[in-house]
């Protein structure tokens, strides 16, 4: 590990050395590759850092210590020194090993989320608008910006489906951890006998990706154009801005109307396009490793249950570490990070048993 945390320095050293480089500087493609470098580099080289701090720390208690005759309060710092230095050696080399582990190469990435009601008809709709308002209100909190792309409301205020996007610094990282089967389970205002519905939403987080990694061929795509239509809104039914991409090869469809503009609504529908040809990739690829897709909290089955919401009890459970929040409301509100942070660590530990066998 050791020799692999010098070669990352060397080559922190070399990107910064580079970044001062008046010819790099004036080629904008290289500044941003390198930049980015820079910032996945830097945790792990000042991570190093304190750890070999702390080995020096450690070499120098064990050396004053060694001597013969010392001062008996001088012994007592050199021994407080070892002890601290002992710990951070470890505390450090735990963190470095997590640093090390193989980085997702779409964690910086910003993301679109898709939110569909499944069983439970308008419940599920209703709770489709619950985890839309949770999401906004989280990455409002993270200061990341989101967009809707496509919305189809319900006359109650649900939604039957919706696509946003969510932009900012490292989305990606933890929106994945989203994807999965939500189970809400509560007495819905309609139900005049007080009797607990269970309905479900299906989440599909997908990293927005650039034209460069996705390529469609425009004769692959049937693009129609028709009026927008939903449960209501100033421009609805007005114009034919709304559009319908189909692309010929895998069947996939993807419509948006939430823009005033056509050609705004071509291009979110585009946008959404390339993302799910990536996902649909990336689950290609990810099937034939199956024992690194076990490892992968964040990139499971579509199908599998991820969660559960429970009103009666005020509690939110994930099932797939076994955790249960008994803060439903403040989970509800946007207040996410105690839950991903949990799953997040979960991940963490998986990974490096993982990377230990494959060790031994």
């Amino acid at each position: 590990m050791l020799d692999k945390l010098k070669v990352t320095e060397q080559r922190f050293e070399e990107v910064e050395r580079k970044l001062m480089d008046p010819a790099v500087i004036n080629d904008n493609e290289a500044y941003k590759n390198l930049m980015k470098e820079h910032k996945n580099l830097t945790p792990i080289v000042e991570k190093f850092r304190q750890y070999e701090a702390a080995c020096n720390s450690v070499a120098e208690a064990k050396e004053i210590l060694s001597e013969g005759s010392l001062d008996p309060e001088f012994k007592e710092m050199a021994t407080e020194q070892l002890l601290e230095g002992n710990k951070n050696v470890e505390k450090f080399g735990e963190e470095l090993k997590i640093l090390l582990l193989p980085k997702d190469p779409d964690d910086d990435k910003s993301c679109i989320v898709e939110i569909r009601g499944g069983a439970g008809g308008e419940e599920a709709a209703l709770f489709a608008g619950s985890l839309y308002r949770m999401y906004s209100m989280y990455a409002e909190s993270k200061n990341w910006k989101t967009e809707v792309i496509s919305a189809n409301e319900t006359e109650l205020g649900g939604y039957k489906e919706i696509s946003f996007s969510i932009e900012g610094e490292d989305v990606y990282s933890r929106m994945k951890y989203e994807s999965g089967v939500h189970r809400v389970q509560r007495v819905p205002d309609t139900e005049a006998s007080g009797r607990i519905h269970t309905s479900t939403v299906t989440v599909a987080v997908l990293p927005e990706v650039e034209d460069v990694e996705v390529t469609i061929d425009p004769g692959d795509l049937k693009i129609d154009v028709y009026r927008s239509s939903g449960a209501g809104g100033q421009h609805v039914n007005k114009t034919s801005s709304a559009i319908r991409i189909t692309h010929l090869p895998t069947g996939m469809v993807v419509e948006c109307q939430d823009e005033r503009s056509q050609y705004k609504n071509k291009d979110k529908a585009m946008k959404v396009l390339k993302a799910r040809l990536y996902d649909m990739e990336l689950r290609e690829r990810n099937d034939k490793i199956a024992s690194e897709r076990k490892s992968q909290v964040g990139t499971g089955d579509r199908s599998e249950r991820i969660r559960t919401y429970n009103f009666p009890q005020g509690r939110v459970t994930d099932h797939r570490i076994g955790l249960t929040l008994y803060k439903l409301e403040g989970i509800l509100n946007g207040d996410l990070e105690e839950l991903l942070d949990s799953i997040i660590t979960y991940d963490q530990a998986e990974k490096l048993k993982m990377a230990a066998e494959n060790n031994d």
